[in-house]
C-alpha cells in the first residue's frame, strides 16, 4: 500500500497546501511528549506503538526506574489494596502472582516485565524531569522544558500533544509541622524509603493512619522495641471479606498459568465484586447503612478498648475516606509495645513529637506515612495559548472535563486529572478507558486539519456543576478530612460522579460537542484530492460494503452496549458484601436518588 504522508507542522498554508494533494485523512507525523513513565505513561507508549504509525514519542520520567510510584515506594507492608490479579491491564495478566495482596516489589515488577516485553523503554528517558511547557503560538504546541538530573543541564523538546501522567499520589513532601527540620533522630517519608535503616529493637514514631501508616504498623511491630502512632482522626479500617490475603499455593500458580479460563474466571468475579461496591459511596442506601453497622462491629471486636473505639470509629459514613483494608492493623494498635497518640502534633522537638496533651514523646525512629500534595495543581508551569497558567487557575480547585483535560489548555490531556474514577471502583480499568479516549482524540488531530482541541469552557462549567450536584448524595460529601477534597467541607475534587462503569461508559465515545475545535485553514482540507484511503491500496477490496447479508455492527448506543458487555451471559451480578448480605437491589435502590 502507498502511504500519502502529511508532514509534521501547524501552520495554516503547509498543511492545508499537502492535504489539498492527497486522499481522504492523509495522516500527518505526531509529536507526543508524556510526562511520567509509571502504570499510565506505560500504557500510552503501549497503546501509541500498537494503534498508529507516523508519531513520535518521548516519556520523560524523573526516577531512575520506570513504573512510577511502584518503584518510588518501597516501605515495611507496602502492597496494592487492590486483589494483585486485578491491579493489572485486562489484557495483560500475570500468572504468578505470590499472594491476593501483592508486595510494591512484584507490582514494579510487573511494570517492568510490560515494558520490557512490549519494547517500551526505547520511549522513556529516565532521569529527566519536566520543568515548564509553555504553547508556541507561532508553530502551535508545546516548548517543554526538561532538566536531565544526571547532567544538570535543561533541555529543550516540542510536541504537537502533551500528555501528563505524573499520577496522584507520588508528590510527597514532609508534613507541615513546625520543627519537623530540627529533629535529630532518623527521620524516614514511606515515599523515600531509605531501605539501609534498620527499625529492629528501636523506638519508632509513626505519623498517620492513612493507607500507608495502616500498611506499615503490623509490619514493623513484632520487630521494633515499641512503636508510638500518632493519630490526630479517625478513619474506617475495612475488613477484606471474601478477599482476604492468600498467598497462593503452588498448584494455584500452575491451574493460573496451564488451565484454560481458570485465571480469567478468577479475575472476572474479582472485578463483577469490585463494581458492585459503588452502593457503599451512596448515602442511605442498604448497602451502605449495612456496611457501616459491619465495620462498627468489626472495628469494635478488634480494638476492644473503649478509649480507641471512641476516638478511631468514626461519625461519618463509610468510604467518606478512602477504604483500606487494614490486615492487622487494629489488631497491632492492641499489643503490648504500641501506643497510641491520639490529637494534634504540635511540633517536632529534637528528640520527638510534643502534642496538644502537653506531653513529648522521644523516638529513636520517626516515620511519616502522611504528607502528600494531592491538590491536582501541576508541579510546574503550563501555559496556555492565552499565557495563562494553569498552576494559578488551578490553585483554589481544580476543573477539567471528564478528568483528562483543562479548558483553554489545547492539546493538553491528563491520566487520572480532576473528578475521575480514582476511588470509585477498579483504577486501571478507568486509565484505559483514558487512554482510548485521548487515542481517538490523536486520531482525528493525525487525521483532520486541527490546529488545536481543548474543551469548551462552558463544557468544563456544566460538567462541574452536575458532579457538585451529585456529590451532595454520596459519603465522600460528608465532612471528613480526605484528599479526595481539598478542605473536610469543601468540593470533591478527585471522584467521578459516578461508579467506574459509568465512567467506561460515559467515556466510549467522542463528545466533540464539548470541544473547541480549531483548523489549519479549511476545516474541510482533510477531504484532499478526491480519492479515498481504499483507492490508494492496491490490495483492498474495492467492493468491500457487498455482501450477503447485513452483518454491520450495531449503530445505536444501546445495542452496541450490550454486545460489548456481553448481556444476557452472566445469572445474576453480586457486588461485594462486608456484611455477607446480598447487595443485588443496589442498584435499583441507589437509581431512585
Amino acid at each position: 500500500m502507498a502511504n500519502f504522508i502529511v508532514p509534521s507542522t501547524n501552520r495554516p498554508e503547509t498543511d492545508t497546501q499537502h492535504r489539498l494533494q492527497g486522499p481522504i485523512h492523509a495522516q500527518r507525523h505526531v509529536r507526543v511528549i508524556c510526562i511520567g513513565a509509571g502504570a499510565s505513561g506505560l500504557l500510552m507508549a503501549y497503546k501509541l506503538q500498537r494503534h498508529f504509525t507516523n508519531f513520535s514519542l518521548t516519556v520523560y520520567e524523573k526516577n531512575p526506574e520506570v513504573s512510577g510510584t511502584w518503584w518510588e515506594n518501597r516501605y515495611p507492608g507496602c502492597a496494592c489494596d487492590v486483589p494483585s490479579h486485578n491491579y493489572t491491564w485486562s489484557f495483560e495478566p500475570k500468572l504468578d502472582w505470590s499472594a491476593v495482596y501483592a508486595s510494591s516489589k512484584e507490582i514494579f515488577q510487573y511494570f517492568n516485565d510490560f515494558a520490557q516485553k512490549y519494547g517500551l523503554h526505547k520511549f522513556c528517558k529516565i532521569e529527566h524531569q519536566v520543568i515548564s511547557a509553555y504553547w508556541n503560538n507561532e508553530n502551535g504546541g508545546y516548548d517543554v522544558h526538561i532538566k536531565d538530573l544526571k547532567r544538570n543541564e535543561t533541555i529543550l523538546d516540542h510536541c504537537d500533544i502533551l500528555v501528563n501522567a505524573g499520577g496522584i499520589l507520588n508528590n510527597w513532601q514532609w508534613p507541615a509541622i513546625p520543627g519537623l527540620s530540627k529533629y535529630k533522630g532518623v527521620l524516614l517519608h514511606t515515599a523515600n524509603w531509605d531501605e539501609k535503616i534498620d527499625l529492629h529493637g528501636r523506638h519508632v514514631g509513626l505519623i498517620g493512619n492513612g493507607s500507608s501508616g495502616i500498611q506499615v504498623l503490623p509490619t514493623i511491630q513484632p520487630h521494633v522495641r515499641k512503636v508510638t502512632t500518632f493519630i490526630r482522626e479517625p478513619t474506617w479500617v475495612s475488613p477484606v471479606q471474601g478477599l482476604e490475603q492468600h498467598v497462593f499455593s503452588d498448584k494455584e500458580r500452575l491451574d493460573f498459568a496451564t488451565k484454560p479460563n481458570v485465571l480469567t474466571e478468577y479475575r472476572q468475579n474479582v472485578e463483577r465484586g469490585l463494581n458492585g461496591q459503588f452502593g457503599i459511596f451512596l448515602k442511605g442506601t442498604n448497602t451502605n447503612n449495612d456496611t457501616e453497622v459491619y465495620f462498627r462491629q468489626q472495628m469494635t471486636e478488634k480494638l476492644k478498648n473503649p478509649y480507641l473505639e471512641e476516638r478511631l470509629i468514626p461519625n461519618w459514613h463509610v468510604g467518606c475516606r478512602r477504604l483500606t483494608p487494614g490486615v492487622g492493623y487494629l489488631e497491632s494498635l492492641g499489643k503490648e509495645n504500641v501506643e497510641v497518640v491520639y490529637g494534634e502534633i504540635n511540633q517536632i522537638t529534637e528528640k520527638g513529637c510534643l502534642c496538644d496533651n502537653g506531653n513529648e514523646y522521644p523516638v529513636d525512629v520517626l516515620i511519616c506515612a502522611t504528607g502528600f500534595n494531592t491538590s491536582f495543581k501541576p508541579r510546574f508551569p503550563i501555559v496556555g495559548p492565552s499565557g495563562k497558567n494553569l498552576q494559578d487557575i488551578w490553585k483554589d480547585e481544580a476543573q477539567s472535563y471528564f478528568g483528562i483535560a483543562a479548558a483553554e489548555f489545547p492539546n493538553y490531556l491528563i491520566f487520572l486529572g480532576p473528578n475521575c474514577p480514582i476511588g470509585n471502583g477498579p483504577v486501571l480499568s478507568a486509565i484505559e478507558c483514558q487512554a482510548d479516549y485521548m487515542l481517538k482524540l490523536i486520531d482525528r488531530f493525525q487525521t483532520n486539519n486541527i490546529s488545536q482541541f481543548a474543551p469548551k469552557a462552558e463544557a468544563v462549567a456544566d460538567f462541574i456543576a452536575h458532579k457538585d450536584r451529585f456529590m451532595q448524595k454520596t459519603v465522600w460529601h460528608d465532612p471528613c478530612r480526605s484528599w479526595y477534597k481539598g478542605r473536610p467541607d469543601g468540593p470533591v475534587t478527585a471522584l467521578w460522579p459516578g461508579s467506574t462503569l459509568h465512567y467506561i461508559e460515559a467515556m466510549m465515545e467522542l463528545r466533540l460537542d464539548d470541544w473547541d475545535i480549531k483548523y489549519n485553514g479549511n476545516r474541510f482540507a482533510w477531504l484532499g484530492n478526491g480519492y479515498s484511503q481504499t483507492e490508494l491500496d492496491p490490495t483492498a477490496d474495492w467492493a468491500y460494503y457487498i455482501r450477503e447479508k447485513d452483518d454491520d455492527e450495531p449503530i445505536s448506543r444501546g445495542r452496541k452496549l450490550r454486545l460489548i458487555n456481553r448481556s444476557g451471559t452472566v445469572q445474576a451480578n453480586v457486588g461485594v458484601s462486608f456484611t455477607g448480605k446480598k447487595v443485588e437491589e443496589a442498584a435499583a435502590a441507589e437509581s431512585k436518588l
